[in-house]
């Protein structure tokens, strides 16, 4: 797997990852979000992903585009029983616009490659119960 450049990277590690839940909260790559351990530990969730359908391999699609590939991962893990919250993947400064994005409790890391690969994504957040959310970059197929 070719590795992503610094610069993808250091956006990725920027980003804001809202979760519009009751009370909305942020998390960040690599630190500590007590409200998604919180949440996770509500409904016995061992892991989550933070993922999304959007502008396949950062080629920005059209709106219509992107939420019809949103509404299909949405229905997918649905499908699969999971519990689905929305939330967007922003960065704070840069002009790439937000990307709507869905945690999704008791995927496992597994399963969340193979939705990142279908949905041609450079990464997507994971946590297992410890609710620290660590970017994974899914292998190649």
């Amino acid at each position: 797997m070719t590795a992503l450049p610094p610069e993808l990277l250091q956006a990725f590690a920027d980003t804001y990852y809202i979760v519009h839940h009751e009370a909305p909260f942020v998390m960040h790559i690599g630190q500590p979000c007590s409200e998604l351990k919180a949440l996770m530990a509500e409904h016995n969730a061992l892991s989550a992903a933070f993922i999304t359908a959007w502008n396949p391999f950062s080629q920005n699609l059209p709106a219509k585009e992107n939420q019809a590939r949103h509404d299909e991962l949405k229905a997918n893990l649905k499908k699969r029983g999971l519990i689905c919250i929305d939330g967007i993947g922003k960065h704070p400064s840069n002009k790439w616009p937000g990307e709507v994005s869905v945690l999704a409790l008791g995927l496992d890391l597994e399963a969340a490659k193979s939705l990142a690969r279908h949905y041609e994504q450079h990464a997507f957040l994971w946590t297992a119960g410890d609710g620290v959310p660590e970017l994974v970059q899914p292998c190649p197929p």
